[in-house]
Formats: structure tokens, C-alpha cells, sequence
């Protein structure tokens, strides 16, 4: 495909970095990118991502925007409370950018949809808050062969890392089971903003990263995240990494794995 003039002007930015230029760009227009989660950090993923022309992109969402959520929430406003997420933030999208494809799924991800919407991707972004979900995404992102950028917070603190097993020559690095091979046994579900609180702009200060390990992965620019957990304090503005190997032992990506298919065993 070729750019058109509209185009040229709308990504001008990009087009002048050597390591973007016109074939670049033509890559994330034609580049597929689901978001698990239109939440806070769903947020600045997905309108990064719009800006910059990936040209179509899914969000997952089953949810209602409340009036809690607008703290960090930044892609829906106040007249949204009580829509579903997925159409607000479609609406804030197409005012970005509106020559992008948006694909709403206004549902819940379960063992019984997971492969049939991730193979219609070529990325997924995981944004859940809860670790069934994030186990759940990383097993059907392994048998479907594609790659997530996933991440996380906490009150004060973001977690950011990608995930490659599984995908092509990509398949002896680590995955979610890896790193974390089970979920805290004080708290299965996951430790929710609801819970625990969060300072809104952390939500932004990693959805943005994620949004840069997106395109960086679809470019195929600079270093991966993958078999790197980067960790962002905010009381102390620090950003530490913690680097970390495909586990032999794995139940999903190891010599002996005990995980067949997406279902996985931590579904709950």
C-alpha cells in the first residue's frame, strides 16, 4: 500500500526516523493489536497506539465505566458513566484517529473464546487486573503463537514486561509461568485497584512504556522486553531491571510441560 497525502501529514513524525520511514508505517497500518482491557492501563495504550496508525485495533472489555475509574481511567470521561468501556473508548479513539479500524468485544475473555479472538491478532496487550486473566492470556498467546506485552500495577508501583514464547524462533524465551509459576497463595484473584489503591499516573507512566514495547515489537525495533521485568517506583522515580530465563521446569513452555492447550490449569 501506499501512503496517502492525508497520511504523510498525520505521521510526518514517524516518517522522518530512519527507523520508521514509509515502510514502517505501512507496517502498523496494516498491524492488528488487541487490548485486553480498556481500563487504566488499557488507556494510554490504546490511544498511543491509535495516534500512531496501527491499523486496526480490538479491545476486550466486559465492563461499565463507573465514576472510580476516571481517576486513571483517562480515555473515558465523566458523561460516559454507565456505557460500556469498550464503546467510550472506541469513541475517544476515532476522535484521535478516525481512519482506523476499532473492533469492539464487549464481553468477558474465557478458555471458551480466547483462541478464536486472539487469531485475529498479531499482538495482544495484556491489561487485566486479575492473575486467572493473565494466566489465561499467556497460555492462548503460547499455543496461538503470539507475543504480549503485559503489565501491572500496584499503589505506587508498575511492572512491565514481554512475552515471545511460542512464536516462531522465539520459542525458548520465557514466559508468564516463568517468572511467576503461580499465583500468591494469600490472593489467587490478583491485588485490584478497588483493593488496594493506585496512584492514577502510574497507570499512565506504564501503559505508556507498553504502548512503546507495542510498536517497538511490531517494528521490530531496538531490544525486547522479553526475559526483562522492568520495575517503576514512583516514590522514588527509580526504574530497576530484573532480568529472568525460560524455567526447564515450566508447566507451559518447559521440557516436560503439563499444559496442553488454553485452557491452562489456573482458570478459576
Amino acid at each position: 500500500m501506499e501512503l496517502t497525502d492525508n497520511q504523510f501529514e498525520r505521521y510526518a513524525r514517524h516518517l522522518i526516523l530512519d527507523e520508521v520511514g514509509d515502510e514502517g508505517q505501512e507496517k502498523l497500518l496494516n498491524s492488528k493489536v488487541l487490548c485486553v482491557g480498556a481500563g487504566g492501563l488499557g488507556s494510554p495504550v490504546l490511544m498511543y497506539l491509535a495516534a500512531a496508525g496501527v491499523g486496526t485495533i480490538g479491545i476486550i472489555d466486559d465492563d461499565d465505566v463507573d465514576i472510580s475509574n476516571l481517576q486513571r481511567q483517562v480515555i473515558h470521561a465523566t458523561s460516559k458513566v454507565g456505557t460500556p468501556k469498550v464503546s467510550s473508548a472506541e469513541e475517544t479513539l476515532l476522535r484521535i484517529n478516525p481512519t482506523i479500524r476499532i473492533n469492539l468485544h464487549h464481553m468477558r475473555l474465557l478458555p471458551e473464546n480466547v483462541d478464536n479472538i486472539f487469531s485475529k491478532y498479531d499482538l495482544i496487550v495484556d491489561g487485566s487486573d486479575n492473575f486467572p486473566t493473565r494466566y489465561m492470556i499467556n497460555d492462548a498467546a503460547y499455543f496461538n503463537g503470539k507475543t504480549v506485552v503485559s503489565g501491572a500495577l500496584l499503589r505506587f508501583e508498575g511492572q512491565l514486561t514481554t512475552f515471545r514464547g511460542g512464536t516462531g524462533g522465539h520459542n525458548q524465551e520465557p514466559c508468564y509461568r516463568c517468572l511467576f509459576n503461580a499465583p500468591p497463595s494469600d490472593d489467587p484473584d490478583g491485588f485490584r485497584c478497588e483493593d488496594v489503591g493506585i496512584l492514577g499516573a502510574v497507570a499512565g507512566v506504564i501503559g505508556t512504556l507498553q504502548a512503546t514495547e507495542v510498536l517497538k515489537e511490531l517494528l521490530n525495533l531496538g531490544n525486547s522486553m522479553s526475559g526483562q521485568l522492568l520495575i517503576f517506583d514512583a516514590l522514588e522515580m527509580t526504574f530497576r531491571k530484573i532480568r529472568y530465563k525460560r524455567n526447564l521446569s515450566c508447566a507451559l513452555c518447559g521440557d516436560t510441560p503439563t499444559i496442553q492447550n488454553s485452557t491452562g490449569a489456573i482458570i478459576d
